[in-house]
């Protein structure tokens, strides 16, 4: 299952990959933002889907904000969860092979919707390579 939420900055982006995903009929659970209100607040998206992200090994979840970057410090306030700003292919390739990254944090204010979802399918479909130096470095980080 894939988990995604946005604030109001990533709305509109996210309910672009939502039809990219139901089209494709990759499953997912969309945990807000409902409508485009510029009063929410992204830290109750991010907790949101980092405990659903949480709660079964393997899940991985979106979030989109802004520039991803508020996303993605909400986010890995919780231990187990490795949310990394991707922007392009190259670096959700890299989040997923080298940090086995569980969410992905795109910033809507930066991207344009077709990139958006090439980085979005380049996340789903890289795995974690297991090389025992990115293995060490995740459980040096987990100890902090």
């Amino acid at each position: 299952m894939l988990y995604l939420a946005s604030d109001h900055a990533g709305f509109k982006l996210k309910e672009y990959l939502i039809h990219e995903l139901a089209k494709r009929s990759i499953p997912f659970e969309d945990f807000g933002a409902y409508t485009d209100d510029e009063t929410d607040d992204f830290t109750s998206y991010a907790k949101r889907v980092s405990k659903a992200v949480l709660k079964r090994k393997g899940e991985m979840g979106i979030l989109i904000c802004g520039t991803g970057i508020g996303m993605s410090i909400a986010a890995n306030r919780y231990n187990g969860i490795r949310a990394a700003v991707v922007w392009e292919q190259e670096a959700a390739r890299r989040a997923r092979e080298e940090d086995d990254a569980n969410i992905a944090c795109l910033p809507a204010r930066l991207i344009t919707n077709q990139m958006a979802w090439e980085v979005v399918s380049t996340f789903l479909s890289t795995t974690f390579t297991h090389l025992e130096r990115y293995k060490r470095r995740i459980k040096q980080t987990d100890e902090y």
